[in-house]
């Protein structure tokens, strides 16, 4: 599959909605399996992506020089937009890594947290494909593998991993 195609599948951010995770007294998850293969090409795939810098700070020394005076000056931090991004793909990583234990195949608990970061990762993907001034391009697979993911998840119903009784 071409990465045009895989990105085809990416649902569009101006339509997407994140369902309803209040369910009470318990922590929602969506258990999905996931393979110890498919777990190594999110890992590829995300290393790619966090090497990317979509802001040009890295590569313009200018840029860079004016945003360490706009800090100094101002006493603020500047973030790349993507830093946070890329602390919650890496963080939903070692979850599903330590889910699977070291095991060819498991079932991981897909936190609503990580149903969004599954699907800011993959609008991400695309956006940094589709910039001219980014040169991002993936390798396929692994970006169909990240959609096939995010499609578990998002088809898998929700249930409770501790549910808390009526006396708690």
């Amino acid at each position: 599959m071409s990465l045009e195609q895989a990105f085809d599948r990416v649902p569009d951010p101006g339509s997407y909605s994140f369902p309803d995770y209040s369910l009470p007294q318990g922590d929602p998850v969506r258990p999905v399996a996931v393979t110890a293969a498919e777990l190594d090409a999110l890992l590829s795939l995300y290393e790619r992506f966090a090497a990317v810098d979509p802001s040009g700070v890295e590569a313009n020394p200018f840029l860079r020089a004016t945003s360490e005076f706009l800090q100094q000056t101002f006493g603020t931090t500047l973030q790349r937009p993507d830093e946070r991004l890329h602390d919650d793909v890496a963080a939903m990583l070692n979850d599903f890594s330590d889910d699977l234990g070291g095991a060819d195949i498991g079932v991981v608990d897909a936190t609503p947290a990580h149903h969004r970061t599954l699907y800011f990762f993959l609008t991400a993907c695309k956006a940094y494909h589709l910039a001219p001034h980014v040169r991002f391009a993936p390798d396929p697979a692994a970006v169909e593998t990240l959609s096939d993911l995010f499609e578990r998840v998002a088809d898998q119903e929700f249930y409770l991993k501790r549910p808390q009784s009526v006396l708690e």
